[in-house]
C-alpha cells in the first residue's frame, strides 16, 4: 500500500518517508483516515516508537515522515542468527510491552504488530509502520468486506469480524514473542485460510519455544478472550520470570492444568539498567539521531531533542480554504485588482508563517525545546519576511500568466458560442481565469509552502469549531453576495474599489 524511502532532512539526519501508492492516495476516505491517524500519532512519545516528525496528507502523494531506525527488523535478525534466547528475548518482550503501553496510552492501536514491524536497535525493540498500514487495512475492508492484515498476527475475534481493540495488539505481541523464541510463525505459513483457521482454533505451534515460556505464550494466544491473561498479568509474569521469582502468576488456560508456574531463572537487568539510566538514554538517542549537541550553560531542554511539527495537528482545513476561495472569487467579480491584492497579501503572510514555523521546528529538532526559541524566532522574522516577499513575487509570476491567458481564452470561447465580441474584462471570464490562477498558486511552484502556511494561518484565525463555522459562513456569503451583485451589473467590474470616477463622485458629494 505504500513505499518507504530513506531520506535526509535539511540538517543532514536520516528520516523515513512513507508515501501512499496512487490507488490509495486518490481515495478521499483514505486521506481522512491517514490525517486522523497522523494527528493521533503525534501524541505517542516513546523511544521505543518511531515518532512522526512531519506529514502532508493533502498533497497529490500523501506522505508521513518518521524517525529512521538504523537497525535490522526482528524477522531478519531471527532468520540470520536464529531464535532469541535469555536476555535478548526478555529485552524484546519487555520493550514491546512498554511501547504498547505508550501507544495505547495515546489512544492509538497499531493493528499490525509483527516481526517485520519491529526494529532492533542494539537489542532494544522499536515499533514502526503505524499510519499507512492502518489506512490500507481500513480501505481494503471497505472495498472488499474482508479482514486484511498479516495472517497469524491477527487475533481470533478480529478474524471473525469483531472490532479492532487494544487486545489485537496484545495478541500480535504474544505471537511476535512466540516467533522470536522459536524462529517460526506460531501458526505456520501457507494459504491464508489455513493459517486463519489455526488462529481460530488456537492451534499455536510452540514446540520450538523454551518450555519455561510455553505456558505464558499458550495463555496469551488462547482463542477464548476470557481465558487470556490481561496485559498487567502478563507484565507481572514476565517480571517474575526475568528475576527468577520462586512463584509466579497462576493463569487458568483451556487444555492446561488450572495452575502453573515458571521455573526459576537467573535475574536479568531491568529496562533502566539496560538503558544505563540517563547516559543509556543519551546513547540510544545518539544512535538514532547522531551525537547530541551540547547546550550552553543555563540552557533548558524539555522532552528530548525531537519535537513534532505543529503543522501536522489541527486538521487540513480544506473546507475553510474552499470558503476562502469562494470569497476571493466573489471579490474578483466586482473588484479584480482588489482580489489580486488580497491574493498577494495572503500568499505573503502564508509563506512568512511557513518559514517561521519551519525554522522553529528545525531548531527544536536539532536542540530540543528551549526558552530562547521564541526570542530567536522574533529576531529572525525580518529575514523570513524578506524571503517571503521574494518567493511570493517569483511564485506568482506563472499563475499571473495563466490567469491572463485563461481570461482571453474564455472570452474567445464565449464569443464563439454566442456570436458576440470577446470581452476578457467581464466578470465571468475573470472568475474562470481567477479560479485557474488560484489553483496554479495552490498546486504550482512553491505551492507546498503556501498550503502549509495557509493552514497555519487558518488555525490561528479560527482555532475552534464555532470560529471556523463563522469564518466559512462569512466567506461564502461574501462570495455569493458579490457574485449576485456582479450578475445585476451585467458582469461589468470596477477594476479597483476606489476608481477615479468613484473618488471624484465622493469628492463632489463631500464638498
Amino acid at each position: 500500500m505504500g513505499v518507504v524511502h530513506l531520506a535526509l532532512d535539511p540538517s543532514g539526519r536520516a528520516v523515513a518517508i512513507k508515501v501512499l501508492r496512487e490507488h490509495i492516495a486518490h481515495d478521499s476516505e483514505a486521506r481522512d483516515r491517514l490525517r486522523r491517524e497522523v494527528e493521533t500519532l503525534t501524541l505517542v512519545r516513546d523511544p521505543r516508537v518511531a515518532a512522526v516528525l512531519d506529514a502532508d496528507t493533502e498533497g497529490p502523494r500523501p506522505y508521513i515522515v518518521t524517525r529512521y531506525i538504523p537497525g535490522p527488523a526482528l524477522d531478519v535478525v531471527v532468520s540470520k542468527s536464529g531464535p532469541l534466547q535469555g536476555d535478548a528475548l526478555l529485552r524484546l518482550g519487555r520493550g514491546l510491552l512498554d511501547a504498547l503501553n505508550a501507544i495505547h496510552g495515546a489512544g492509538v492501536i497499531h493493528r499490525d504488530l509483527k516481526p517485520a514491524n519491529v526494529i532492533l536497535l542494539d537489542g532494544d525493540p522499536v515499533i514502526i509502520d503505524f499510519g499507512i498500514a492502518h489506512v490500507a487495512d481500513d480501505i481494503r475492508l471497505t472495498m472488499t468486506g474482508l479482514v486484511m492484515g498479516t495472517p497469524g498476527y491477527l487475533s481470533p475475534e478480529v478474524v471473525e469480524g469483531a472490532p479492532v481493540t487494544e487486545a489485537t495488539d496484545w495478541w500480535g505481541w504474544a505471537a511476535t514473542l512466540a516467533f522470536a523464541a522459536s524462529g517460526v510463525p506460531p501458526f505456520g505459513r501457507g494459504p491464508m485460510d489455513v493459517v486463519l483457521d489455526k488462529v481460530r482454533r488456537g492451534q499455536a505451534d510452540l514446540s520450538g519455544v523454551d518450555q519455561r515460556l510455553v505456558p505464558l505464550l499458550k495463555a496469551a494466544l488462547s482463542p477464548i478472550p476470557a481465558q487470556r491473561p490481561s496485559a498487567e498479568e502478563v507484565v507481572r509474569a514476565l517480571d517474575g520470570y526475568a528475576v527468577g521469582a520462586p512463584e509466579t502468576l497462576a493463569i487458568p488456560v483451556a487444555g492446561l492444568s488450572p495452575t502453573w508456574e515458571f521455573p526459576a531463572m537467573s535475574s536479568v537487568p531491568t529496562l533502566e539498567q539496560t538503558l544505563g539510566g540517563v547516559q543509556g538514554q543519551d546513547r540510544l538517542r545518539d544512535d538514532m539521531f547522531g551525537p547530541a549537541r551540547k547546550l550552553a550553560p543555563g540552557a533548558a531542554r524539555q522532552d528530548g531533542p525531537i519535537q513534532p511539527s505543529p503543522r501536522i495537528v489541527g486538521g487540513s482545513r480544506l473546507g475553510t480554504v474552499l470558503a476562502l476561495l469562494v470569497g476571493v472569487l466573489g471579490v474578483a467579480t466586482i473588484w479584480p485588482m482588489a482580489a489580486v491584492g488580497l491574493v498577494f497579501l495572503w500568499a505573503l503572510l502564508a509563506r512568512f508563517a511557513d518559514r517561521s514555523i519551519t525554522s522553529l521546528v528545525m531548531r527544536r529538532h536539532d536542540r530540543g525545546l528551549r526558552r530562547s526559541d521564541i526570542p530567536l524566532a522574533i529576531a529572525a522574522s525580518p529575514w523570513h519576511a524578506v524571503l517571503a516577499v521574494g518567493t511570493t513575487l517569483l511564485n506568482l509570476f506563472i499563475p499571473a500568466v495563466v490567469t491572463v491567458g485563461a481570461a482571453f481564452v474564455l472570452a474567445l470561447a464565449s464569443a464563439a458560442a454566442t456570436g458576440g465580441v470577446p470581452q476578457p474584462d467581464r466578470s465571468l471570464p475573470l472568475v474562470g481565469a481567477g479560479l485557474l490562477g488560484l489553483l496554479m498558486c495552490w498546486w504550482g511552484p512553491g505551492g507546498v509552502s503556501l498550503q502549509r502556511g495557509s493552514r497555519s494561518l487558518l488555525r490561528a484565525m479560527a482555532p475552534g469549531k464555532a470560529a471556523t463555522d463563522f469564518v466559512v459562513a462569512t466567506f461564502i456569503l461574501l462570495g455569493v453576495g458579490l457574485g449576485a451583485w456582479a450578475w445585476v451589473r451585467n458582469g461589468q467590474p470596477d477594476w479597483w474599489p476606489w476608481s477615479v470616477v468613484h473618488f471624484q463622485a465622493f469628492s463632489r458629494s463631500f464638498w
